[in-house]
């Protein structure tokens, strides 16, 4: 079969076990700087080493990005920090800036680069650009068609691999260069603290005039009316996430390398449930791209995590779709536990969500297989029977039939 990657998003440890149990080759992570996304923990040199050391262990990569623009003065700390890196043993560097690329050639000539989506490669020529400089891969802009990759690949050396992001959420600026966040909040986007200002529910003022202030006096207060398509009103930067598990026949027919999920901001859940979805969509797919046709589990898999309403972006050609009703997720399960081990006819498990004795559950194995059943009782970590696992990681103990391998996630259905 020809070879494609699965890349996935780790934004911890924790999340990175899971991606690569549950079907990445490989992941991408971000240490303590130089990283675009702050809110996740990220990962200590301590903590690279280990994921590195766990993603080896199990035939997979770990990618470490260094996607931001940095200061004068934080390029100077840089040398030492690719060392580190290199170091803990990582397979690429993912990088935005032409200053980083060039201190990575320096510092780490050995480590493959990746050229950041942040840079905005659109054509064949910025990827040969790319190519010259010395990246083996460039992460393609988002806001690209099939027809276009096609193309950039058909004018760009073989051995430049070309990523592509297949699924998760969407930024409203091109590549990610927005300065809404910045404005707004002095939270700058392009550093890794966007406060995504785009989701927001907006309003626009009619101001009052110098004459009316004039004539009603300082306390005339501004007008505001709602931007409002109907009663819900309107999420006009607001835009869908991408899902594009059912084109990634065309996909790799274009001479995609490696599909990428978003999401290190994102659950150990979302990691998990997302590797495993599109495991099985690119094993099918990888049979024969031409006759692929999505798997239903695959899409029914996709649903079953937090989510905005899902469009295929720009890689049908158009304008990107964009949810102008409802700015919120989706969300029809919850996390209820983590299996640590089978024994007996009894699974002990973590606790991640409140779950009761005599509710259904459903179990996603590593393997991406999907199980239903109802504990007819749950006991504590002392062997006491309780009516219900309300403590956050308490140890819980609950009767399973079949058994499960540990990392299985059994979850429960909140809305049908």
């Amino acid at each position: 079969m020809q070879q494609v990657e699965l890349l996935c998003p780790a934004g911890d440890l924790e999340r990175l076990k899971f991606a690569v149990l549950y079907g990445a080759d490989a992941v991408y992570a971000a240490g303590e700087s130089f990283g675009m996304r702050s809110a996740p923990k990220n990962f200590t040199p301590q903590a690279l080493a280990e994921g590195v050391a766990f993603a080896h262990a199990h035939g997979k990569k770990m990618y470490l990005t260094l996607n931001t623009v940095p200061t004068n003065e934080e390029l100077s700390e840089l040398p030492a920090f690719l060392t580190r890196a290199k170091q803990a043993g990582v397979d690429a560097f993912i990088v935005a800036d032409w200053g980083v690329l060039r201190c990575v050639r320096r510092y780490a000539p050995e480590i493959p680069v990746h050229v950041s989506t942040q840079a905005g490669v659109a054509n064949w020529g910025a990827a040969c650009f790319a190519y010259e400089l010395g990246a083996k891969r460039v992460v393609l802009a988002r806001e690209l068609s099939i027809q276009d990759i096609a193309q950039i690949r058909a004018n760009t050396p073989p051995e430049l691999e070309l990523e592509v992001f297949v699924h998760g959420a969407v930024c409203m600026s091109f590549s990610g260069r927005c300065l809404l966040s910045n404005y707004f909040t002095a939270r700058d986007a392009n550093r890794g603290a966007c406060t995504q200002p785009c989701r927001w529910k907006w309003q626009t003022v009619d101001a009052p005039s110098a004459q009316e202030l004039a004539a009603r006096g300082a306390k005339f207060a501004a007008r505001c009316f709602d931007v409002a398509e109907d009663e819900n009103g309107s999420y006009i930067l607001n835009a869908n996430d991408l899902c594009a598990a059912p084109l990634l026949g065309q996909l790799v027919q274009a001479g995609v390398s490696s599909l990428k999920i978003e999401g290190r901001a994102k659950t150990f859940y979302y990691a998990a449930s997302t590797a495993a979805a599109y495991r099985k969509a690119l094993d099918v797919c990888l049979q024969d791209p031409k006759t692929y046709i999505c798997p239903d589990e695959v899409m029914k898999e996709l649903a079953k995590t937090s989510h905005r309403t899902y469009s295929t972006g720009f890689l049908q050609g158009g304008p990107a779709a964009q949810d102008v009703v409802f700015g919120g997720y989706e969300k029809t399960y919850e996390v209820a536990a983590v299996v640590q081990e089978w024994q007996n006819g009894v699974l002990t498990c973590q606790q991640r969500g409140k779950f009761c004795a005599g509710a259904s559950l459903e179990a996603l194995t590593p393997q991406g297989s999907v199980m239903c059943f109802t504990p007819a009782w749950l006991e504590d970590g002392d062997g006491m029977r309780i009516e219900a696992a309300p403590h956050p990681k308490m140890t819980v103990r609950v009767p399973c039939k079949e058994p499960l391998p540990p990392y299985t996630i059994l979850r429960r259905c909140i809305k049908d």
